[in-house]
């Protein structure tokens, strides 16, 4: 547990699987929480590729609280590949993905808390690819890139980092066989193995920690695989 009282902690896309689970532990430990999110709720409702909105926003969370101590961006980019994205859906999927962590940055620096501390959320994808992914895997691209480079320019003011997600289930699905065994833990993760880091970064714990990327993904990034070896077989 974490003493988060009088804390405040912005999560974007916070209404629904990993950010909901972040936006849930920072309040179970005491933060007030202010969410960003396209889906309708109890929460500020927005676009988060739309300039404006993002400006609405933290207009809103500086005139209720003051100041932020935590900025948690999240919220996930279309996936779309080569073959069928177009211009202007890459072009969405960069501005939420990559854009609007890197302009509410710019918004809340002036009210960032002492030991304020930014994490965005990439994905294992950052260094992996399957076929017709470019949208997303181009953004958290970026948003990893971004990570280090605004480690520097905030440096001794605000702590940034960012985590790389492998397979997440949000749905509470049962994964055996070797849906599992294909992480090294053996076991599919969950949106609580995300929260848990995003806390523990922005703790006083991890006071020594700014600019890295941590990848969460049981493992599965550093299993080398080769057909014919260990069982492994290629099948196309």
């Amino acid at each position: 547990m974490y003493n988060l009282k009088g804390k405040v902690a912005v999560v974007t896309g916070g209404a629904q699987g990993i950010g909901r689970c972040i936006a849930n532990e920072f309040q179970r430990n005491g933060a007030s929480v202010c969410i960003i999110d396209c889906q309708k709720g109890d929460h500020f409702v927005g676009d988060l590729s739309d300039k404006p909105t993002l400006e609405r926003f933290a207009q809103s969370v500086v005139g209720q609280y003051g100041h932020v101590d935590y900025l948690i961006n999240n919220a996930a980019p279309l996936m779309k590949g080569i073959d069928e994205c177009t211009f202007e859906e890459f072009q969405y999927a960069l501005n939420v993905g990559v854009t609007a962590p890197f302009y509410l940055t710019k918004l809340f620096a002036p009210y960032f808390a002492e030991g304020a501390a930014v994490v965005n959320i990439s994905s294992s994808r950052d260094r992996m690819s399957q076929p017709q992914t470019e949208s997303y895997t181009a953004a958290k691209g970026g948003i990893a890139a971004l990570t280090h480079a605004l480690a520097v320019s905030l440096a001794g003011r605000v702590r940034v980092n960012s985590i790389s997600p492998g397979w997440i289930d949000t749905k509470s699905s049962n994964y055996s066989g070797p849906d599992a065994t294909q992480q090294l833990v053996g076991r599919v993760g969950n949106p609580s193995d995300i929260a848990n880091m995003v806390l523990f970064l922005c703790s006083d714990k991890a006071g020594f920690i700014t600019g890295e990327n941590i990848c969460i993904d049981g493992g599965m990034t550093h299993q080398m695989i080769y057909h014919g070896d260990f069982g492994w077989k290629f099948e196309k």
